[in-house]
């Protein structure tokens, strides 16, 4: 099987494509490389069976040429990020909404066998039920959120129309190898790692004791491999099942700590309900929590790059957050 991947040197998209070719996968790689590294797949350049294509999901010529010569596609490519989305929706709509609309017209139009694409979590909003089933509903706090979700709605009408066979898979709190060091503020593994190689002060949002489904990018890989394998179909949850508290991960890391206000938006727990993966794909996270940030911390000069973030810096980037999701 020839595998394309959009978002091939983003975070998860390099790690997968790390899996794939250990398991002999011929895989093209495709990447604007605008929030993408080259570093994330530099170490794959000279294997035989990788290929990159430097291209936009917005051009659809470039894409749908790059889509033929694959046998499935795993969609990963998107702008992430609140802040980001509240400032510049109309970028968030033409990649994560118009993109995805071009990407499936690539797969319709060459009969690609097998298709994944990457959803988020973050359409569930502040959810009414805990663990949440892919069955819970729809509250859509953001752009980003918004985007996503009109993403997976063009890819599940697009596999139920024109008889394509695919999952999308809603990730939860995805943390790990190459998470991303740079941009705009944001996931809480970045912000607390690039603080501790400072020396600075761990910053805090709230009173720490809101919860998040950490999956370590190791499994979530994991999950593609089995849904690219599996002929289901449908929506389904990736996280472990077993929240942890920002102020647990903050121990972990380990570093003096400083609280800041709580933002609007924001649930006070992420709990995915894992037991239709479990049943339909035989998929558990497998790495704790501990051996995650253990692994993370041993790399911790990844992050010698990232901005290191204080109370001023956040209170900047977060001012529209406040202004725009109050």
């Amino acid at each position: 099987m020839k595998v394309l991947v959009t978002g091939a040197a983003g975070f998860i998209g390099s790690n997968l494509i790390d899996k794939l070719l250990s398991q002999k996968y011929n895989v093209i790689g495709f990447d604007n490389l605008s929030t993408g590294k080259i570093g994330n797949i530099e170490h794959l350049l000279e294997n035989p069976l990788f290929q990159l294509e430097v291209g936009d999901i917005r051009d659809p010529d470039h894409l749908c040429k790059s889509v033929s010569h694959a046998d499935a596609v795993v969609h990963l490519a998107a702008l992430a990020d609140i802040v980001p989305s509240v400032e510049n929706p109309t970028d968030y709509y033409s990649t994560n909404v118009t993109g995805t609309f071009n990407v499936m017209s690539a797969i319709k139009q060459h009969g690609i066998s097998r298709v994944i694409y990457a959803a988020s979590s973050s359409c569930y909003g502040i959810p009414a039920k805990y663990p949440t089933p892919e069955t819970a509903q729809i509250d859509l706090r953001y752009p980003y959120a918004l985007t996503k979700y009109l993403g997976e709605a063009i890819f599940l009408h697009w596999t139920q129309i024109y008889k394509l066979s695919g999952i999308s898979l809603r990730l939860f709190n995805v943390y790990g190898k190459r998470a991303r060091t740079s941009g705009a503020y944001g996931a809480v593994f970045g912000v607390f790692l690039a603080q501790k190689l400072a020396g600075k002060s761990l910053t805090i949002v709230g009173d720490g004791n809101q919860t998040r489904d950490f999956i370590n990018v190791k499994d979530v890989v994991r999950a593609m491999h089995l849904a690219l394998l599996s002929d289901k179909q449908g929506v389904y949850n990736v996280g472990t099942g077993n929240p942890v508290s920002v102020n647990k991960i903050a121990e972990l890391i380990g570093g003096e700590k400083v609280f800041i206000p709580k933002r609007p938006g924001e649930p006070d727990s992420t709990h995915a309900d894992v037991s239709k993966i479990a049943k339909d794909l035989n998929w558990r996270a497998e790495i704790s929590i501990e051996n995650g940030v253990d692994e993370m911390i041993k790399n911790i000069g990844d992050w010698g790059e990232a901005p290191v973030w204080d109370v001023e810096s956040i209170d900047v980037a977060t001012k529209n957050w406040f202004k725009y999701l109050s």
